[in-house]
């Protein structure tokens, strides 16, 4: 029997998001990013399709690395002008009964006590429908617009991130007592102080003392989300993320990552499929393979090849800039690179040039584009799903709204048919829909932080 899988919408508050210059297609809508009605329409088009979640990506900067400056991603829109993702939260929430609304927010850029309060007031407003995709961010100019020098070392980061998500779990699940408020209108009395501790919370890089200030949201710690594929990502997800996000443009790539990922979650106590992993895609449906086809080519016109050069950069730290159009990417010195840019230009039947990676790059981003009928789409993804144990998808789109429109008029009903994706939604908090609970299970790291007096004892 095929393995059931699940569909979250990858979006970002910005212009394009993974396919740069298609805002200019004439029947996109990104460009109307900044209205509300943009978001609670196609918030309430995915429920219908029953995605997983609305997830939100986000950066904190912009894309400078190549030629040095960020004059390519400004003039192709390519992911700026950017707004905050956590304030689509509520809005969605009271538009919507069921899907999920995950918010992008980095470790680097906000302390983690007001940050705290923030995702807790998001969980409440939404009635537990949140959850937070930690990451460490990787855009050096965001670093410098707070007076930092620069980002620190990749694995520094997520050292840090992990006396974060540590802190975050002190005060949502140590610092107020179940039933600490007491609403007692004869006695006058709100909250019970003898209910709320202090968390004092003394460490390499945070220190905070006192009390959360939040009362305990439906999920206390909202679901936690996480998107990263290095060593030190996979380190994390594997001890915190209950969903891991990856990408990469291979099958063999990504099945790699997927048993990296749940074989440490097993070193770190926890079971294999404590974490779902969400696999980055773009898909390009119609009723035939070649109106598809055809879709897809007529997509392919207005791509910024300098903008997904921009993107590219910023992803790698090579400066694409240097490089003709006509160079073959395998002859060019990349340095390191990375996987996604290892395969873009070896790993191909083909001498690459660097204007098939920008095209290549220019719808999708850093993940695969299938293409085709519902029955095509439908069987690639089936193949993918047995052969890397990927859990779900996150889909981003070509052309807004129309590529998730035709995800959910063409491909769902075929995936439905087959058994392999959901007809409903579970009732009750984001959690409870992945995995039958409201609050973090006992073998999570957050569960050692509930009783605060003993970790404070402990001198945790």
């Amino acid at each position: 029997m095929s393995k059931k899988f699940y569909f979250n919408a990858f979006e970002m508050n910005c212009v394009g998001h993974q396919s740069p210059g298609l805002w200019a297609h004439p029947r996109d809508r990104s460009w109307q990013y900044k209205d509300l009605e943009y978001w609670v329409e196609l918030a309430q088009k995915l429920e219908k399709g029953f995605f997983t979640a609305f997830f939100v990506a986000d950066v904190v900067g912009y894309y400078d690395v190549y030629d040095g400056n960020a004059k390519a991603a400004i003039r192709s829109g390519a992911q700026i002008p950017v707004n905050d993702p956590l304030q689509l939260a509520g809005p969605i929430a009271q538009a919507t009964k069921h899907i999920g609304i995950g918010v992008t927010a980095s470790t680097t850029f906000e302390h983690p006590y007001t940050f705290a309060r923030r995702i807790a007031t998001a969980d409440h407003y939404t009635k537990g429908r949140v959850g937070w995709n930690i990451v460490t961010s990787y855009l050096e100019s965001g670093a410098h617009n707070i007076g930092e020098k620069n980002l620190g070392e990749h694995d520094e980061r997520y050292e840090i991130a992990d006396e974060y998500v540590r802190v975050i779990y002190k005060l949502l699940e140590g610092s107020w007592e179940d039933g600490a408020v007491v609403r007692d209108r004869e006695k006058r009395i709100f909250t019970d102080p003898d209910k709320i501790h202090e968390i004092g919370h003394k460490g390499k890089y945070f220190d905070v003392p006192g009390i959360g200030m939040t009362e305990p949201s439906p999920q206390r710690t909202p679901a936690l989300f996480q998107a990263g594929v290095s060593e030190a990502g996979q380190t994390f997800a594997a001890q915190h993320a209950e969903v891991a996000f990856i990408s990469g443009p291979e099958k063999s790539g990504i099945k790699k990552i997927v048993s990296g990922i749940r074989e440490k979650a097993v070193a770190a106590g926890r079971k294999p499929n404590d974490i779902l992993v969400f696999d980055l895609i773009t898909i390009v449906v119609d009723e035939t393979d070649e109106k598809a086809r055809a879709k897809f080519e007529d997509y392919q016109q207005y791509i910024s090849h300098e903008g997904a050069l921009a993107l590219l950069s910023g992803w790698t730290g090579v400066d694409f800039s240097k490089f003709k159009p006509t160079d073959l990417a395998k002859n060019v010195d990349l340095g390191a690179g990375s996987s996604f840019v290892d395969y873009l230009t070896h790993g191909q039947d083909k001498d690459w040039t660097i204007e098939d990676v920008a095209k290549w790059v220019g719808i999708g981003g850093p993940g695969p584009v299938f293409v085709g009928s519902p029955t095509t789409v439908a069987d690639a993804l089936q193949e993918w799903v047995e052969y890397t144990d990927v859990d779900g998808f996150n889909v981003a789109y070509a052309v807004s709204h129309e590529s998730f429109e035709d995800v959910i008029k063409y491909l769902i009903p075929e995936l439905q048919r087959r058994g392999v994706y959901p007809t409903s939604y579970k009732d009750g908090t984001l959690r409870e829909k992945l995995f039958g609970r409201s609050y973090l299970p006992d073998n999570h790291p957050a569960s050692q932080y509930r009783d605060i007096e003993k970790v404070k004892r402990e001198g945790r």
